[in-house]
């Protein structure tokens, strides 16, 4: 006769089996190659950027009418023989550029600028075909998650219509006979503007894809909907002036005037409506697209600074990090938008003002993503 059993015994065997905890609904089926797609996704992320700089560079050095065909397939090859090159050029040379501004151009010279044209589109062929081969590759082995095959395919559209918009750009310097030099302003804006786009759906996804869906869902019901709201209202507000930098930039405004904080002596630069028709000041008078852009910074800086008095009362550690991290980025951005101005945009000063515009817009964003979905942590600082 076996013995008397303790009340906290197993009584259905000598070896209790523990029951195996089963992921809930919200997991279930959704996993896929999380990881996999998020080290793609990133790796798409640092070529935008690096895109970001060479179109800048591009646009610095005065080389992006140097390829006056637009030939998405064939066009990725170089000229390879020297009556290639020639070739090349003397297409070059009936465009306004050409005859204005670069009639001392010799071969070697125009070799330069050739380069830096090519390789900015060669990097967006590169780009879409990271794009085509990671989006496919998961699509055919089926480790996309559930939810995501759609929100995959924007980057790649967005990246096709970049394309479209780039040729459109280009095709407007050129001109012959009409005075372009360069391409129109607005459209170098639309093209910018859309790459930080595809930049920002990028970023949003990476931080997505860092956290579990249980996670998301968990942390949305501690959303911060007021601080949501405001920081959505800054990085709109930061687009805007990235768009009005690229306005800056495409008729080299920035080394109009090169005194600060007054312009040419005065706060109102001189001649503001020079222009006719009017409208033509806000895209083609650098004294008033530089004035705008200075104006915009310092209500940008202002009500940054309204938001992040409102992201430092945040209950979470890592989203109150997140706020002082994108208010210390862009109160560097206006330090170095003023220097730039100041020593007329050299080179290495514009290309770095415009990589830290990529840090600041991904720092608003990341802040406005833990405003909706704040990190519950522990009260060590770990995440619960």
């Amino acid at each position: 006769m076996s013995g008397k059993r303790n009340i906290f015994e197993e009584v259905s065997g000598d070896d209790p089996v523990r029951p195996v905890t089963q992921p809930g609904l919200i997991d279930k089926g959704r996993g896929g190659a999380r990881n996999g797609i998020r080290v793609w996704l990133m790796i798409l992320f640092a070529l935008v950027v690096a895109m970001i700089v060479v179109g800048g560079l591009t646009r610095l050095t005065d080389s992006g009418l140097s390829i006056t065909e637009w030939r998405p397939v064939t066009g990725a090859m170089p000229p390879m023989t020297e009556a290639d090159w020639q070739s090349e050029f003397d297409k070059y040379k009936q465009i306004d550029q050409w005859q204005i501004e670069n009639q001392w151009m010799q071969l070697s010279d125009f070799k330069q600028i050739y380069w830096w044209e090519w390789g900015h589109r060669q990097l967006g062929r590169v780009i879409g075909l990271v794009w085509a081969l990671g989006f496919f590759g998961f699509l055919i082995a089926r480790k996309i998650p559930t939810g995501w095959t759609g929100k995959l395919i924007i980057p790649g559209a967005l990246g096709g219509l970049q394309g479209a918009i780039g040729g459109w750009m280009v095709a407007s310097g050129l001109t012959q006979g009409e005075g372009m030099t360069s391409v129109a302003s607005y459209r170098l804006a639309l093209h910018l503007g859309l790459a930080f786009v595809i930049l920002g759906v990028i970023a949003w996804y990476v931080f997505e894809l860092g956290r579990t869906d249980r996670d998301l869902m968990q942390a949305r019901r501690a959303k911060d909907a007021k601080l949501f709201g405001m920081s959505t209202g800054l990085l709109h507000f930061a687009f805007l002036q990235i768009l009005l930098g690229a306005l800056v930039a495409g008729i080299d405004a920035g080394r109009s005037y090169t005194d600060w904080p007054l312009m040419g002596g005065q706060v109102i630069p001189p001649d503001p409506m020079l222009l006719e028709p009017a409208w033509r000041n806000f895209f083609e008078n650098p004294g008033l697209v530089q004035f705008i852009h200075r104006v915009s910074g310092y209500l940008l800086l202002a009500f940054g600074v309204v938001v992040w008095m409102r992201g430092r009362a945040s209950a979470h550690p890592n989203t109150r990090f997140a706020f002082n991290a994108a208010f210390a980025a862009l109160l560097l951005q206006v330090v170095l938008g003023i220097v730039t101005v100041v020593y007329a945009a050299p080179l290495h000063i514009a290309i770095v003002h415009q990589l830290l515009a990529v840090v600041v817009w991904v720092a608003i964003l990341r802040a406005r993503f833990l405003s909706a979905y704040p990190q519950v942590t522990s009260v060590r600082g770990a995440p619960a």
